[in-house]
């Protein structure tokens, strides 16, 4: 779910030498409540392009996830998990034998918004975001796809050739209402409590599926197109670059029904270690980690002046609840008291424990950056 100048212009060369061929980047669309007073501000988020957004005043009613990626004060840091509704969850999977098609689900507004809201009445995580998929917006540009029960995402006619391209078309808002009545439901559901999360496919990421016909470890077809036909890689690239910012917009204007919302935005790189400096430079509130950067390490590279997502590692909650707890509290010593979104380095793990998940949000809750022995981090460590 990601929208990232990494990911778009350029040539292609500079796809296969940054190695984005081999990571899947995510940018999810904090979609949380809005305070009076908008004035207009460029946002850069591509490098051939401006994506225009708005600025308001904060408010002390906003949800804590909001106030962490403005990197305002906290008393705690706020917390979700990527993948957070899912097959971990038993109620999920009850739902998902009565409903067995995928698509079904992700596409169905009820249950959308019965599944978002499955970890939200179980846990009460800071952040619900809404069920759905990097691929959902697919056929409203003229991308068909299937999804089976073994080989997962099939694009019907993968994307390789100027001939290819003419299936594709401008984005069809009306093709994707289910996710803009989706948002409005949940902003209604959650209220205040929570901030409600939207997200997005990265161009680089989902011309990987049309171009590969799926998914796929090597990627070749992609990075051959590289060489032999960069041309028509760029002009794939270009045209969902647009269709995807237009989707962020739709989903930013379906939940709080103002054109230009200053909206804060979490860009995810899965294996971002050596992208985090390039990532910085995308224009988003908050880096997303994933599991394998060190979380001081990667407070140090960024600084205090952007927001911090993760990232306490997935397996984790496998092991038992005391060492997930250290865990959890030297990710957040690490990262600081300020701009600090508490999450998981990658999405929940199929057969994660319910309990494990429950804890994690409680040792969330637990701190409290009032206290002494809580207030000093590693981050203020470095600045001082």
């Amino acid at each position: 779910m990601g929208f990232s100048p990494l990911t778009t212009t350029s040539g292609c060369s500079s796809y296969c030498n940054l190695g984005l061929g081999c990571k899947s980047s995510s940018l999810f669309v904090q979609l949380g409540f809005l305070s009076k007073g908008v004035s207009a501000k460029p946002a850069k988020l591509n490098a051939s392009k401006v994506f225009w957004a708005c600025s308001s005043s904060s408010s002390s009613t906003d949800p804590l996830l909001v106030k962490a990626a403005r990197r305002e004060k906290m008393s705690r840091p706020p917390a979700w998990m990527m993948r957070q509704a899912g097959r971990y969850m038993a109620v999920y999977r009850k739902l998902a034998e009565k409903h067995p098609s995928f698509r079904e689900r992700s596409e169905t507004t009820d249950l959308i918004v019965e599944i978002s809201l499955q970890p939200w009445e179980a846990f009460r995580p800071d952040g619900v975001i809404i069920f759905s998929d990097i691929l959902t917006p697919l056929p409203a540009f003229g991308v068909q796809f299937d999804i089976e029960d073994v080989r997962g995402p099939v694009i019907q006619s993968p994307i390789r050739s100027e001939e290819g391209l003419k299936s594709l078309h401008s984005l069809d808002l009306e093709k994707l209402q289910f996710v803009g009545d989706s948002l409005k439901i949940l902003r209604k559901e959650v209220g205040e409590q929570a901030a409600v999360l939207g997200f997005v496919g990265a161009p680089w990421t989902i011309a990987t599926y049309i171009v590969e016909g799926g998914t796929t470890r090597t990627y070749t077809a992609i990075k051959d197109m590289c060489h032999t036909a960069p041309h028509v890689l760029r002009a794939l690239l270009s045209h969902l670059s647009k269709a995807i910012a237009e989707y962020i917009v739709y989903q930013i204007v379906s939940t709080i029904k103002r054109k230009c919302p200053q909206t804060p935005l979490v860009l995810y790189i899965n294996g971002n270690g050596g992208l985090l400096e390039r990532m910085k430079t995308t224009g988003v509130d908050v880096i997303g980690l994933d599991w394998t950067v060190d979380m001081a390490d990667g407070r140090k590279r960024l600084g205090t002046d952007i927001g911090i997502q993760g990232n306490v590692d997935p397996a984790t909650l496998f092991c038992p609840l005391p060492a997930l707890t250290d865990e959890i509290k030297r990710v957040v010593k690490s990262a600081g008291t300020s701009g600090h979104i508490l999450n998981l380095g990658h999405g929940v793990l199929v057969g994660t424990p319910e309990a494990a998940v429950a804890h994690f949000f409680d040792v969330a809750r637990s701190f409290n950056f009032d206290k002494v022995e809580d207030h000093v981090s590693e981050a203020d460590k470095v600045v001082a």
